[in-house]
């Protein structure tokens, strides 16, 4: 079965991977907005990337009320999955946009969730403040915590900006950090008329994130992040992953691929050229990946930002690594980049800038 396999160069696996995950034909509606966050279940990207670049790549059109439906029922939840160092969170009010924050089934929790949880010694008294209430009264509503801290309606903000950058709480539901996102005083460039705003009280109630049980190597926890990829990707190998924060050690992803393989759920050998170690894909990922073979040279364009997951330039598709940040951006015709936009200066073939 291996032996049928035909490989397939970086580009056309690039554009199998924007086939795969829909940013070459954008799907829409609330069922589409299911399939893509199970794809993208688990992926940290910057907090203000999700709705501003991210979703709309991939749904056409997208409204953010079908994000807050998902949320608000239940099944999503957001978070922030891994803390940062204590030495690389010293500001008290951090930038909430560039925030790392995945998005996770709740169903799922328990196979993504840190297990090892801290209070940093850096958090400020008001943060500490909604913290203690939190861990007292348990999820609350923006009016309780701000009538058992006492603290004004922008302390309150600030102080749960400061908890979701360290990763220590969240809301019910997405609103709440659009809310931290976009702060209330925030102002469009005419002052008589205030910019869209979206109420923190939206948000539902706030809680404590509560650590996973799990160990690293748990095997239902490997097994569920094993599957998630399979589902993100289609095609699965260990340079793919790089980009990818806090997965299990690749030996024991090998092991369930080979297991998988083995009982004909999955196909291994070599799909893309130019990467060693094993390969393995979902049957329906080798259909579409003969697919892109027969459509490439076909001048397709496509562009994404660099906080995108497909950002795989430097990893994947020749070029250099390019920073994981909304306002950058990458242009691709037929799977290889061309171009980049960084911080207004376009580069064309990373060597050349425009003028």
């Amino acid at each position: 079965l291996r032996r049928e396999i035909e490989p397939d160069s970086p580009a056309v696996f690039k554009q199998f991977l924007f086939q795969w995950q829909g940013l070459d034909e954008p799907a829409e509606g609330t069922s589409a907005l299911e399939r893509v966050m199970l794809q993208l279940e688990g992926v940290s990207l910057p907090a203000g990337s999700w709705e501003s670049e991210i979703l709309p790549a991939r749904l056409q059109p997208f409204f953010g009320s079908q994000l807050d439906e998902l949320t608000g029922s239940g099944q999503l939840a957001w978070l922030r999955l891994f803390q940062p160092a204590d030495k690389d969170q010293k500001r008290k009010n951090p930038a909430i946009k560039s925030t790392p924050v995945a998005f996770v089934s709740r169903a799922h929790l328990m196979f993504w969730c840190p297990s090892d949880l801290h209070e940093p010694a850096g958090l400020s008294t008001s943060a500490q403040q909604v913290l203690a209430v939190l861990r007292q009264w348990g999820a609350s509503f923006i009016e309780e915590l701000q009538h058992q801290t006492g603290l004004l309606k922008t302390q309150l903000e600030q102080a749960l900006g400061e908890l979701v950058a360290w990763g220590l709480v969240n809301s019910d539901q997405f609103q709440g950090l659009r809310a931290l996102i976009a702060p209330q005083n925030q102002q469009s460039h005419h002052r008589r008329r205030p910019a869209p705003k979206t109420p923190l009280a939206a948000g539902g109630r706030w809680s404590m994130i509560r650590p996973s049980t799990a160990a690293n190597d748990d095997q239902q926890k490997v097994e569920h992040i094993a599957r998630t990829l399979l589902t993100r990707y289609g095609v699965v190998f260990r340079k793919l992953l790089e980009r990818e924060a806090g997965l299990p050690a690749w030996r024991d992803l090998l092991y369930v691929y080979r297991r998988l393989e083995a009982r004909g759920e999955l196909r291994g050998g070599r799909f893309v050229q130019g990467f060693a170690g094993e390969q393995f894909a979902l049957p329906e990922a080798v259909g579409t990946l003969r697919k892109a073979r027969r459509q490439k040279h076909q001048g397709q364009m496509i562009a994404i930002s660099t906080a995108d997951p497909l950002n795989l330039t430097g990893i994947i598709t020749p070029g250099k690594r390019v920073p994981a940040q909304s306002s950058h951006r990458i242009l691709y015709r037929d799977g290889k980049p061309i171009a980049t936009n960084q911080n207004g200066e376009i580069w064309i073939n990373d060597r050349v800038p425009a003028t």
